[in-house]
């Protein structure tokens, strides 16, 4: 559903130029032309947010502002003025504005505004979902997640580092869960539970973009800087932001990375003023970075700024144990979210799926039990709905000479360990990846579709 936007402007040619301009975007857009007109349609149904000039025929946007803020908390408000000055604007600010534009509207400027607070906001509910989930979750952590003794160590240490503002450097391979750790150290920090949790794909970011979509940035910084950014250091202010692949920061950024863990500050790009932010920063790699150190990829004092509290989290062949118990909890979940009544597996399911080694580990026994949730059609899993020659190897199979397709079947397991052991090395990068295995990256990711690693 779109999002809604009431516009409340007395100049017709205004009100109706940005009405096209929003319209154009997909919104939901309505318009007022005065106060009495803005309120009747507030009451009329919810809207996201508001743009209220502030001087109209019958009051004033500073009044609208509080009003509105009395009677419709969850409106977002953006002020619009050609009089006065910039502090009245700034004033409005304080009583719970958004953000304000100065007249003549620009349209690229509006645009940008207005994506970015609604992807804020959406941004600020999934972290609400998030701990919703998590808090259900985090009651039956020990048991739901991991009964492996390795896991109930790092159970242990999150416990011990919870009210704690340390540094912690997750390392592991691609699918082993080092994303849910992260969350669970999070939620489970007494001051930090409730502020924001922000999770930034190093290696998934442009490099020429990173600086400023970690430290934000300033109108006017470069070219395409039309407005100032906030950065995701400072959206995780009173938080905590993990930076996931953190092998691939350049070396740039690592010298600014490096301040910010030693002293809490940084500046966004093109400006210099100084931003102290309060944050606990968690790294993830599914590298060895004393590697990249040695091969002068990483800062040696980075590593060690990072590496305060250091887990390894257990690859799934390496802690078979929890496959059960992980069965158990993927069935639950896709069986609801899919509408299916799989309550069970068939012993022969079982076995086959304990025997696997999953090179893709938690994610991948993910996929795979989505595919047989969605196929089932029994509420029992069986044989049936796994892919044909799943699990078996190739020194063990037969290989019928008048199927013209078994060649193809028996090839699929050790390609998919060779396309599992590209990407790890790649860092999951799938352009690298590709280069590696001397093909182009749309076969590549029809591969990843076809054996459940996206």
């Amino acid at each position: 559903m779109p999002n809604s936007i009431l516009i409340v402007e007395d100049d017709k040619l205004v009100r109706e130029s940005i009405f096209e301009v929003l319209s154009l975007e997909g919104y939901h857009v309505q318009m007022a032309g005065d106060a009495k007109e803005s309120f009747a349609k507030l009451s009329e149904r919810d809207f996201d947010l508001a743009l209220v000039d502030m001087r109209l025929p019958d009051s004033s946007g500073v009044e609208i502002l509080k009003t509105s803020k009395e009677r419709f908390p969850g409106l977002e408000v953006i002020m619009m003025t050609g009089y006065g000055t910039t502090e009245t604007a700034v004033e409005a600010m304080k009583m719970g504005a958004r953000d304000y534009l100065t007249k003549p509207i620009n349209d690229d400027e509006i645009k940008i505004l207005i994506k970015q607070i609604f992807d804020t906001r959406k941004l600020q509910e999934e972290n609400q979902s998030l701990k919703q989930m998590l808090s259900q979750k985090l009651s039956r952590f020990h048991n739901m997640i991991g009964e492996d003794s390795k896991m109930q160590k790092i159970y242990s240490l999150i416990q011990a580092i919870s009210d704690t503002d340390t540094t912690v450097l997750l390392q592991g391979e691609s699918g082993t869960g080092k994303g849910m750790i992260a969350q669970a150290i999070h939620y489970s920090d007494p001051t930090r539970k409730d502020g924001p949790y922000i999770e930034v794909s190093c290696g998934a970011i442009p490099r020429e973009l990173l600086e400023s979509e970690l430290f934000g940035h300033v109108k006017g910084a470069f070219t395409s800087a039309i407005r100032d950014r906030i950065g995701r250091f400072e959206l995780a202010d009173g938080g905590t932001i993990i930076l996931d692949e953190i092998d691939a920061l350049p070396p740039y950024l690592q010298v600014k990375l490096l301040r910010v863990l030693q002293q809490k500050v940084f500046e966004r790009v093109g400006d210099t003023k100084t931003i102290r932010v309060n944050v606990r920063i968690i790294a993830a790699t599914n590298r060895n970075l004393q590697e990249a150190i040695t091969r002068g990829n990483f800062r040696e004092d980075l590593y060690y700024r990072l590496n305060v509290i250091t887990i390894h989290v257990p690859p799934l062949r390496e802690r078979k144990e929890d496959i059960p118990t992980l069965i158990q909890y993927f069935l639950k979940m896709f069986s609801e979210r899919m509408r299916r009544n799989v309550t069970g597996i068939s012993k022969q399911a079982m076995k086959a799926l304990m025997d696997y080694d999953w090179p893709g580990n938690i994610r991948e026994l993910e996929n795979f039990l989505e595919r047989a949730v969605v196929l089932s059609q029994s509420d029992i899993l069986d044989l049936n709905v796994f892919p044909e020659n799943f699990a078996k190897s190739t020194e063990n199979m037969n290989i019928p000479s008048s199927n013209e397709g078994a060649l193809k079947e028996i090839l699929k397991d050790p390609e998919k360990k060779i396309i599992v052991r590209a990407l790890e090395q790649a860092s999951w990068n799938r352009k690298k990846a590709a280069a590696v295995l001397k093909i182009n990256r749309t076969t590549l990711y029809n591969k990843m579709k076809q054996f459940h690693l996206l």
